[in-house]
């Protein structure tokens, strides 16, 4: 018996879907019994070459997520709308769900997965994070005997591909963007990739299952790579560091501490060594440790694997519904905590003459942040940049100190501030 499925969105994600499913041999055998029924699409009659009968493609989407005889719906289309009543629709028609929509999980999860509860069916989204690396799986399911207490990951391509050239090449960000972008690497609009937009909804994602709570997407703290300049790029090699857009999740007694920030990783560091697009997910937990996960973050093979995986996963089990290791055990909301203690890279520039460091010194003793290194570089004329490098400190100590160093009639500007991880 076949099982029948309706894809929403024939673009690259859709198209590598299909072609997947077109061409069965030597893959997983369940594939051979999967028959897309109907295909929905912007213009029916654009010719294509997936090899399917033309009356496969329709514009009219509800009546993909109408039709009885589907029972799985793969929503590759993207967006919030019609995305979101599209999805809500067919779970109301008790179709299982496999989407890679991070945007639209992030912000009207809630909705879709106590929907999908009532009904008993599934909503996978193993596409929506991660690309090629099967990392949703991981924390359901291979990672279950663990106490998971931590996320670090480089889970967006495009600023990993941008700072990546930042630190090989000594480029500035504009010239290497609009590379990324006539690369296909980045969009024509960049905003929700290098602002973090996207990052954040993927941490997020990834929280909620780890820490088995919703996450306020609204409280995930966000920062992008905009600000970081070749002078970060060349002082944070000279100290040992490269930078990365880190998305970071931390269980703490209060709450769980989430953000996305650009960062200085040591080195030494599993994550300092992955560059271009590729994507890295650390875990932690009690007994495992830390193991690390790195592959493919985007592009038409690997989101259309992770689509194809999860539509393996709910084939295989839809005689036995209401597994509990494929549904999503969230119930509440988390309570997101503002993070405590980090460490600080700040360069201040300032008026080149005895004293100054002083200065910043007594102000960050005065607020209990602690120096781990200090120096002055490229002075010009009676002008200085001053480095520091905090040892871990409170957050809201170290702000309160740059706030006063800001009154300091010496200081020009502060010229960044980045966390270290």
């Amino acid at each position: 018996m076949s099982i029948k499925i309706g894809l929403l969105g024939m673009g690259t994600v859709g198209t590598g879907v299909v072609q997947i499913l077109t061409d069965p041999s030597g893959r997983h055998p369940l594939l051979q019994e999967i028959e897309i029924v109907r295909i929905g699409v912007r213009d029916a009659t654009k010719p294509r070459s997936v090899g399917l009968d033309p009356q496969t493609f329709t514009t009219d989407l509800a009546s993909i997520v109408n039709d009885p005889s589907i029972q799985i719906i793969v929503e590759v289309m993207g967006g919030l709308e019609p995305a979101r009543e599209l999805i809500l629709q067919a779970i109301g028609n008790n179709k299982h769900i496999v989407t890679a929509n991070k945007a639209l999980l992030a912000r009207h999860g809630e909705e879709i997965f106590e929907l999908a509860k009532r009904h008993q069916v599934y909503v996978m989204l193993e596409a929506s994070v991660g690309g090629g690396i099967p990392i949703v799986n991981v924390l359901k399911q291979f990672l279950g005997a663990n106490r998971l207490t931590g996320i670090l990951g480089i889970i967006n391509g495009t600023t990993n591909y941008i700072l990546s050239r930042m630190h090989q090449e000594g480029g500035n960000f504009s010239e290497i963007l609009a590379d990324a972008q006539r690369l296909g690497y980045a969009e024509a609009d960049p905003t929700a990739d290098i602002d973090g937009f996207d990052a954040c909804d993927k941490i997020a994602i990834l929280a909620s299952i780890a820490f088995s709570e919703r996450i306020p997407l609204s409280e995930v703290s966000r920062e992008g790579i905009r600000h970081v300049s070749t002078t970060e790029i060349a002082t944070a090699s000279r100290l040992g560091y490269v930078i990365k857009l880190i998305a970071r999740a931390q269980l703490v007694s209060q709450g769980i501490e989430i953000g996305v920030y650009p960062m200085l990783i040591p080195v030494e560091h599993p994550l300092a060594a992955i560059g271009g697009v590729t994507n890295a997910i650390a875990i932690s937990g009690e007994p495992i440790g830390e193991v690390v996960f790195a592959g493919p973050g985007a592009g038409q093979g690997a989101t259309a694997s992770a689509v194809v995986a999860d539509l393996i996963n709910v084939c295989a089990l839809l005689s036995s519904p209401g597994h509990p290791l494929l549904t999503c055990s969230h119930s509440g909301y988390a309570q997101v905590v503002a993070p405590r203690e980090n460490k600080f890279y700040a360069r201040f520039t300032t008026l080149d003459q005895p004293g100054v460091i002083g200065e910043l010194g007594t102000i960050f003793g005065r607020y209990s942040v602690s120096l781990e290194t200090v120096f002055q570089q490229n002075r010009s004329g009676d002008i200085a940049q001053v480095i520091v490098i905090t040892h871990r400190v409170r957050e809201i100590d170290f702000w309160q100190s740059v706030a006063k160093i800001k009154e300091l009639p010496t200081l020009q500007e502060v010229g960044a501030i980045l966390r270290v991880l």
